[in-house]
């Protein structure tokens, strides 16, 4: 394990079924973020175990019975798979800060991230603002400005210093996903993201909203950001609503038109994605695909209007 203050601390959430993209987040960190460390909570045996068999340096496996809590397992009781996870989010950078106490700060990441520049481009701005946590706003376009109903900030790209300060809002984030974390919206919350809506005033001296919009990039804005300048220049995408539902069958994107112009982002992945199949399948890990639940009738609609699109890998 690397430690020290030169070494960026990345952490991440998933189960087996996120593991080709996760295995793209690390190679993009690899190529783009070096010296780095990148500590996984496996929300599953079969992930833990699967990372165990890939044995990836640069990378630490965190098993979930060494993060939950009495607290924890009793959320778990009434919460989905994925509202447990959106439970267990702010709990990662902790643990993270608990088992390498000298990581001067730890950025978490959602595992369908993908870098195609080197992060400190971002983290140079945070340090500069001398705040001891970093969010990062969804910036939607402006066709999809609806989306903020679920939350100004994107649980996408965070930073903690490993501060009082850091640890302080980490903890008070932490009691309002164990109160309640769920995949709806209710009394102005909806799962572990609305709670960072008033994050700016609350926590006015510890929190740094990034100002480079244009630099992280998803499905939602990367056609606007687009058209205003002409070819989008990200550090990183977030490849939302991509999905292996087919054992070599991927879903790139649903809901949002991309652009012809933008299709690049996706020609650069998917021949990445292709490999990490390539590498489970050579260690004898069988990738699982994700059901896609959409009827016949809606896919056609949404391929017509240029919001869908799949791939073969």
């Amino acid at each position: 394990m690397n430690s020290g203050e030169s070494t960026e601390h990345f952490t991440t959430l998933f189960d087996i079924h996120f593991l080709p993209q996760a295995l793209c987040l690390y190679e993009s960190l690899r190529t783009h973020a070096q010296p780095f460390h990148l500590w996984v909570l496996c929300m599953d045996e079969a992930v833990e175990h699967a990372l165990r068999i890939l044995d990836l340096p640069q990378i630490s496996v965190i098993p979930l019975a060494d993060v939950e809590t009495a607290a924890l397992r009793e959320a778990k009781t009434d919460r989905s798979a994925g509202e447990y996870c959106w439970t267990l989010t702010p709990f990662v950078p902790q643990v993270v800060m608990e088992m390498c106490p000298d990581a001067r700060r730890v950025t978490y990441l959602d595992a369908d991230l993908f870098f195609f520049d080197s992060p400190h481009t971002l983290l140079e701005e945070f340090e500069a603002s001398g705040k001891d946590v970093l969010i990062t706003d969804h910036a939607y376009a402006p066709e999809y400005e609806f989306g903020h109903r679920f939350g100004r900030f994107c649980v996408q790209f965070m930073t903690f210093r490993n501060t009082k300060a850091g640890r302080l809002v980490l903890h008070w984030w932490q009691d309002r996903c164990v109160e309640w974390c769920y995949a709806r919206e209710e009394d102005g919350k909806f799962g572990d993201q609305k709670y960072l809506d008033d994050w700016p005033e609350r926590f006015r001296d510890a929190v740094h909203v990034l100002k480079q919009t244009e630099k992280t990039l998803a499905p939602w804005n990367i056609a606007h950001v687009g058209r205003e300048l002409g070819r989008a220049k990200p550090v990183f995408f977030h490849f939302q609503s991509l999905r292996l539902y087919k054992p070599h069958r991927l879903r790139l994107f649903s809901e949002f038109r991309i652009g012809a112009r933008n299709m690049w982002i996706y020609q650069v992945y998917v021949p990445i994605f292709r490999r990490a199949l390539a590498s489970m399948r050579a260690a004898g890990i069988e990738p699982r695909p994700t059901p896609v639940t959409f009827g016949r009738f809606y896919w056609l609609l949404m391929m017509l209007q240029g919001r869908l699109r799949f791939a073969s890998v």
